[in-house]
């Protein structure tokens, strides 16, 4: 058996916390009680079995498969980073796991998905009605973390906290657009458009989590763009080892991804691999990447020479250097803001770790 290294540890250890932060605030069989802890009184009756299978059931059937928890577990160490309570504010780093759970399972409807952390998706299981419900709900159900505490933190606080959570909910819609358009085939985005795409989308949550965690500990404005920018930087990065463990993972790999293989391809995603082979393929490759993309095909052949098109003009090590790049210019611009301690290294082995992993 493969020996973890420290930063997994601590991203094991982390998980286990958020999950049990998770299950306060969406208990897997709700009651009574819970019901109008978040709904409020009833007037008349709530049908408790409807909420429980229609709601908290499909929530955990997602959530129990897993995840990587790396945004909440980002926000526990940069809060430690700066010397903030992590006891305290353990409750606030769930934010950014249920709105990002919430947006995988609206991903998966918008693209027809099929697997999801290697089950199906939540709109193949419980339907899109459901589906869709349910991920709605997630974008809602953090904010009753401010709610339930609002007498336990500084207006001042607690205003820059919805701040950042309004803010941060609009960009990821920008950045869902953005995708939704340009694999219809609509246009071929730019480089700078696909990263922005990236900031919008994937580094929105991080940066909403590392702002969060920084307002919440009450650090500095200074601090909260710069360590913002430092996590979206990594949300980015990380969404581009996504698209690349998308063609490349296979066997054992593929599991651990939970993803079916090529499926960046079939739905014709305009990914940076992409853009990066569109600009340097000759015309005939060019064009035939192009077709087979906008086929939206699930035919392993297509698929297959669509990859190797990719990798012919060396796009996958590409992105791969963008990424580790990004962070680490990203790091830099951290690194004066904290001071050195056993935290401040975990913080910055967890940025390290995210670019070259497998999962």
């Amino acid at each position: 058996m493969e020996e973890k290294n420290e930063t997994e540890k601590t991203l094991e250890e982390l998980k286990s916390k958020i999950d049990q932060e998770m299950e306060k605030v969406i208990p897997k069989n709700a009651d009574n009680n819970y019901l109008e802890r978040v709904f409020g009184r009833p007037r008349y009756a709530y049908d408790l079995s409807a909420i429980n299978n229609a709601l908290n059931k499909p929530v955990w059937d997602f959530l129990d498969r897993g995840g990587k928890r790396w945004r909440p577990a980002m926000f526990l160490l940069i809060a430690e980073a700066l010397g903030g309570d992590t006891k305290k504010l353990q409750k606030f780093a769930v934010i950014s796991e249920l709105v990002h759970s919430g947006s995988v399972i609206t991903d998966d409807v918008e693209d027809d998905g099929e697997l999801r952390r290697d089950k199906p998706c939540t709109h193949k299981i419980f339907g899109v009605d459901v589906a869709i419900n349910a991920g709605n709900f997630l974008y809602f159900l953090p904010l009753m973390a401010f709610l339930k505490n609002r007498n336990k933190l500084n207006d001042k606080t607690l205003l820059r906290a919805y701040e950042i959570y309004a803010q941060e909910m609009t960009n990821i819609h920008a950045g869902q657009a953005m995708d939704i358009w340009w694999h219809k085939g609509n246009s071929n985005p730019t480089e700078s458009q696909y990263m922005q795409m990236c900031a919008c989308k994937t580094g929105t949550l991080a940066r909403m989590s590392a702002r969060l965690a920084v307002a919440l500990s009450e650090g500095s404005a200074e601090q909260e763009e710069k360590m913002g920018r430092f996590a979206e930087s990594i949300g980015i990065a990380f969404q581009i080892q996504d698209d690349i463990l998308d063609i490349i993972s296979s066997g054992k790999d593929r599991k651990k991804f939970g993803k079916a293989f090529g499926n960046d391809i079939k739905e014709g995603k305009r990914t940076l691999m992409v853009i990066h082979t569109l600009e340097k393929a000759s015309e005939s490759d060019r064009e035939r990447l192009l077709k087979i993309l906008n086929s939206h095909t699930s035919d392993p052949k297509l698929v297959q020479e669509a990859i190797s098109i990719l990798q012919k003009y060396g796009s996958v090590q590409y992105t791969k250097q963008k990424a580790k790049k990004l962070v680490l210019n990203a790091w830099k611009e951290v690194d004066p803001l904290l001071k050195d301690s056993k935290a401040k290294k975990r913080l910055r082995d967890f940025a390290y770790f995210l670019i070259e992993r497998d999962f």
